[in-house]
């Protein structure tokens, strides 16, 4: 699935957190947004999400203004930085929620939640709580959560900031295999230059609620196009 951003404003107490933001991204790409904290990545993810409105503007899903569309109809899956899992339900349930909210066959719902464990090779923990598991093990599973409705975007806001610089590298490398196995259009969101240069198809340099530059790493380094992305992207 596409996305097209058109003339997109949002602002706080008078301040513009998205400053009229166009954007376009391709159907199956891998696209980190890439800034520091307060520059509006985040709220862009719930905007398109669903989870925010904007001021003003337009967002286009494959042709299909989302104007009118509610959450479950944008087809989107979101994983936070804190996992977001429910404590209470099982591993298997967790995967489960999304599919079971939508009405799903029970056998298909079975069969999928089996599946996605297996791709995550944690099948033997289907049973298990959330406390149960490692930190790596959890954000894995708040992946394939996301992946159950067969989602046409996914979003990822920082879903590696809370684990540790060995489990972060390890589940990068996982991640970028698994996406380009299942080819679903990606964004990120990440303060991380490491992580958008490791796995990013495109680069997109934000700061105070506007784009600065797109590109790919290395014409990020030796093409800055502002002060900004000079200054901020280390070689």
């Amino acid at each position: 699935m596409s996305i097209l951003i058109e003339n997109l404003v949002k602002k706080s107490n008078n301040q513009y957190i998205l400053n009229h933001l166009n954007l376009e991204i391709q159907t199956g790409k891998l696209v980190t947004l890439l800034g520091p904290s307060g520059s509006g990545k985040s709220t862009l993810l719930r905007i398109i999400a669903g989870f925010e409105e904007a001021d003003s503007g337009s967002i286009w899903l494959t042709g299909k203004k989302t104007t009118n569309l509610k959450i479950q109809e944008r087809q989107i899956g979101f994983v936070f930085q804190d996992y977001a899992l429910f404590p209470h339900l099982t591993i298997f349930e967790n995967i489960a929620f999304g599919m079971r909210i939508r009405q799903i066959d029970p056998k298909i719902i079975h069969f999928r939640v089996q599946e996605l464990l297996q791709l995550i090779e944690l099948e033997n923990k289907s049973e298990y709580y959330p406390y149960q598991l490692s930190g790596g093990q959890k954000q894995r599973i708040a992946f394939v959560r996301a992946l159950a409705i067969e989602p046409k975007i996914l979003l990822l806001d920082e879903p590696f900031g809370a684990l540790d610089r060995q489990v972060r590298q390890n589940l990068r490398r996982w991640l970028c295999h698994f996406l380009n196995e299942i080819q679903v259009t990606t964004i990120l969101v990440t303060h991380d230059q490491q992580e958008a240069f490791e796995i990013s198809d495109e680069i997109i340099i934000f700061n105070n609620g506007q784009i600065q530059q797109i590109g790919l790493a290395q014409e990020l380094i030796d093409y800055p196009y502002t002060s900004f992305v000079q200054s901020f992207i280390l070689p």
